[in-house]
């Protein structure tokens, strides 16, 4: 039996900002932040080797394929493979040439079967957000089913971690509408911090909701997340080309780059998966987006943690 949260946090505001949308205001002047969010679900997603039913069926090369109950598929495994072995790497050269950081969703089943791209992540100035335990679908799930996964995505980023960190932020991408509310519940608990929620779509700009199970007036910042400048039309087939992608979210930079020139700064996510991006035919898109951006020196790299605290520190939440 499902528990009875406030659904409070939940409450549809299709106004926002309006017509006088407030400048962001960026560090040093910037004119538009980036934020390059990489999902790392490899050695996390459904497997019947790790207890799960059935194998993954989305978001590998095959398309969209019902999955055999019971059965291993060495095929779409060593495709996820292929991302935690050799991808991430490509990518993380990247970005270290470029010096940009960026934001992690973890898997935190993943970073167990993989931890030196948790110990990478740790020491090399990026940030880690909570992907949950595993990455599957979380409707259907009891309350404390899912709070078991809560509860061991964070024992796997503090026994991952070098240094411990609990992540601040969350993104499910298949969340239950009690997963922020038990995310809250867990944190509470066991005395972390819960700074953002990733899983809306709702804005350029972060905004705030109330805080699940909170005190009166205590706020969460929900920090909008991208579907459009993400990799994962590719396997949608929405993007026909790599240079269709790059395009794309070239086009989403310059909009927002543009606006903030007016005096209207935002932040634009690109959001990446490492066995698709970081396969070589596809990486070049990544490539040509990285040295667009970086060609221009008004604009403000930054992880997901790093603009939500600008945020509350630029405009504090009112009671």
């Amino acid at each position: 039996m499902a528990t009875q949260f406030d659904d409070a946090w939940m409450k549809r505001d299709l106004y926002g900002y309006g017509p006088d949308r407030p400048d962001a205001k960026w560090p040093k002047g910037a004119k538009i932040a980036v934020n390059f969010v990489l999902n790392h679900e490899e050695g996390g997603e459904r497997s019947v080797e790790d207890g799960d039913e059935h194998a993954e069926t989305v978001l590998h090369e095959f398309g969209q394929l019902s999955a055999e109950l019971g059965k291993r598929d060495p095929a779409t495994e060593s495709q996820f493979d292929y991302g935690s072995r050799a991808a991430i790497w490509r990518i993380m050269r990247l970005f270290k040439k470029h010096d940009i950081p960026i934001t992690f969703y973890a898997v935190g089943r993943a970073f167990e079967r993989n931890p030196a791209v948790a110990k990478y992540a740790d020491e090399n100035g990026h940030e880690v957000a909570a992907h949950c335990y595993k990455w599957k679908p979380y409707t259907g799930m009891t309350d404390a089913e899912e709070e078991e996964y809560i509860r061991k995505a964070v024992n796997a980023y503090k026994t991952t971690s070098p240094s411990g960190k609990v992540p601040v932020g969350w993104f499910y991408g298949r969340p239950s509408e009690r997963s922020a509310p038990l995310v809250a519940k867990v944190y509470k608990e066991l005395g972390h911090e819960l700074l953002y929620w990733a899983d809306t779509y709702a804005d350029d700009l972060p905004y705030y909701t109330t805080m699940p199970g909170g005190k009166e007036g205590e706020s969460l910042v929900m920090m909008p997340y991208s579907l459009d400048c993400n990799d994962f039309k590719f396997w949608q087939g929405q993007m026909g080309s790599d240079d269709a992608f790059a395009q794309h979210c070239i086009d989403a930079f310059t909009t927002i780059r543009e606006e903030g020139l007016e005096g209207k700064s935002a932040y634009i996510t690109v959001a990446l998966h490492s066995r698709w991006i970081g396969r070589p035919g596809r990486f070049q898109a990544l490539k040509r987006m990285v040295e667009h951006f970086s060609s221009f020196d008004d604009v403000w790299f930054a992880t997901r943690e790093q603009i939500a605290r600008h945020w509350v520190e630029t405009y504090p939440p009112k009671a």
